[in-house]
């Protein structure tokens, strides 16, 4: 029996809260402009009770007490940061590192035969690890002064990744995108109402679609989110809040994240600046390697030629743990690593846009190329600094449409 688990067991036996095994405040230097990681802003009176219920969270699920520093900040906030070294603002290793003792969980999920599938995803434990550590900072305030807000996101994060484990759709190239007609109108469900059923259809009817990742990246996002509030969580409430903002103009599809992460591109209309995305909000000033499950992010090719080829402006890509962003078209089953996605997007240049087809026309790249390439491309890289990420759903104030 491990120690956060005999720790447990101890609460439940002696009849004591986790309280009285609170990780200690520590004093540390506060690296940039503040602190990172996860951060709790919120009143006096509901300090206590999050310390308390954080305690309890980092026990269940399997984290120790050394591997988190909490930070009691003068201002009354509380820091709780992974305890490596502050310049270390890696998550893609963590699943590697055998302190953490990270495995992976099994999910439920129907399947197109009305049965009940299992899954195996990324665990919440490596999400929440992966909010902890250096790099950013994700702040709990408001409503969210509440550890079921922190719980419902790991599992939201968790249910967008267990969709994407296996995906099979088809890639246009540069012929027009493929719907099953018997839902979807060019991108647009036929019947609003079913708006939900049409969202599942492309994921038990892969066959039928043909899509850029862009348009698959949006689709994983707005039924991952449908699906985990109606399914998963059994609240009709916020379903019917994320329901509402997909449906806001009639087209589902349609801002699912901000606009503004698009500000790079030439043609970037600065009105649509001032929408909000429906279901996703955008975080800037990201590390190169720094990604937690369910992030979506963004590779531009920075290649004149290539980039003018239809579906080859760039890559979207989203981080499914473990070292692994999703791979929508089978190409890579297994899904990319952060090296593979650089790679990918760097060799069309060289016209491979199979790997398989134009396997000869391969030019292989070292650690010099990969350090440069996941740098913003500013700097000459090819990853934007900017992350993708899901709203709390009833924790915290959406901004308006």
């Amino acid at each position: 029996m491990n120690r956060t688990v005999l720790v447990a067991w101890l609460c439940l036996s002696l009849g004591l809260t986790p309280a009285a095994f609170a990780w200690p405040a520590e004093d540390r230097a506060l690296e940039g402009s503040g602190p990172q990681g996860l951060v709790f802003d919120c009143p006096a009176p509901r300090v206590e009770v999050l310390r308390n219920a954080m305690t309890a969270l980092l026990i269940e699920l399997d984290i120790d007490r050394d591997w988190v520093v909490r930070t009691d900040l003068p201002d009354g906030r509380i820091a709780y940061t992974l305890d490596t070294l502050p310049d270390d603002t890696d998550t893609l290793a963590l699943s590697r590192n055998p302190r953490f003792r990270i495995r992976d969980e099994l999910v439920q999920q129907p399947s197109p035969a009305r049965r009940i599938t299992r899954v195996q995803t990324v665990s919440r434990k490596e999400i929440l690890l992966a909010m902890l550590q250096s790099g950013r900072t994700t702040t709990m305030s408001g409503a969210a002064c509440d550890l079921r807000a922190l719980r419902e996101h790991l599992g939201l994060r968790q249910n967008i990744v267990a969709w994407l484990e296996r995906r099979n759709w088809q890639f246009p190239d540069g012929e027009p995108a493929r719907w099953n007609a018997n839902q979807w109108r060019d991108g647009t469900p036929l019947a609003l109402s079913q708006t939900e059923l049409a969202l599942r259809d492309t994921f038990t009817n892969e066959g039928l679609y043909a899509f850029g990742c862009y348009t698959a990246s949006k689709i994983s996002f707005a039924h991952g989110v449908m699906d985990y509030y109606r399914r998963v969580l059994n609240d009709p409430v916020k379903a019917g809040l994320a329901l509402a903002r997909l449906l806001r103009d009639r087209e589902p599809l349609m801002d699912i994240e901000p606009p503004q992460a698009w500000s790079f591109e030439a043609d970037f209309d600065p009105g649509a600046g001032l929408r909000s995305g429906k279901l996703l909000g955008l975080i800037r000033g990201v590390p190169p390697r720094n990604f937690i499950p369910g992030d979506w992010a963004y590779l531009a090719n920075d290649d004149p030629a290539s980039r003018l080829r239809s579906g080859y402006e760039g890559s979207n890509a989203i981080y499914l743990g473990r070292g692994r962003f999703a791979d929508f078209y089978a190409e890579s089953p297994e899904g990319y690593s952060f090296e593979g996605k650089l790679d990918e997007v760097w060799q069309w240049r060289n016209g491979v846009f199979s790997r398989n087809r134009d396997a000869g026309r391969i030019q292989p790249l070292g650690p010099r190329d990969y350090e440069r390439l996941s740098a913003r491309p500013e700097e000459g890289g090819l990853l934007h600094d900017l992350r993708m990420t899901p709203y709390f759903f009833g924790w915290q104030t959406l901004p308006d449409p």
